[in-house]
């Protein structure tokens, strides 16, 4: 169940929003105005997420073959238990 979040304004914005509402034709009310602001926020603050994840990857991603280091992951795996079961674990 949404839990609600009551928000009042006065003044210029009331004004504002009532002229989003009323003049547009987009919206039938201000919850739903208020709603798909948000909503276009949070998909913005998504975006901004995966570009900064695409910026930090790129890197890596354009890298040749030769700047990487090759390595046996059976072998890593290995060489690890070995040195849990040296440590009496």
């Amino acid at each position: 169940m949404a839990e609600g979040v009551n928000v009042r304004f006065a003044g210029k914005l009331q004004e504002f929003i009532r002229s989003r509402v009323e003049g547009s034709g987009l919206y039938s009310s201000a919850s739903e105005y208020v709603r798909d602001l948000v909503r276009r926020d949070f998909e913005q603050e998504e975006q901004r997420k995966w570009a900064w994840l695409r910026s930090e990857l790129e890197p890596g991603l354009k890298a040749s073959d030769t700047e990487f280091t090759p390595f046996d992951a059976h072998k890593v795996i290995k060489e690890a238990k070995a040195r849990r079961k040296s440590r009496g674990r």
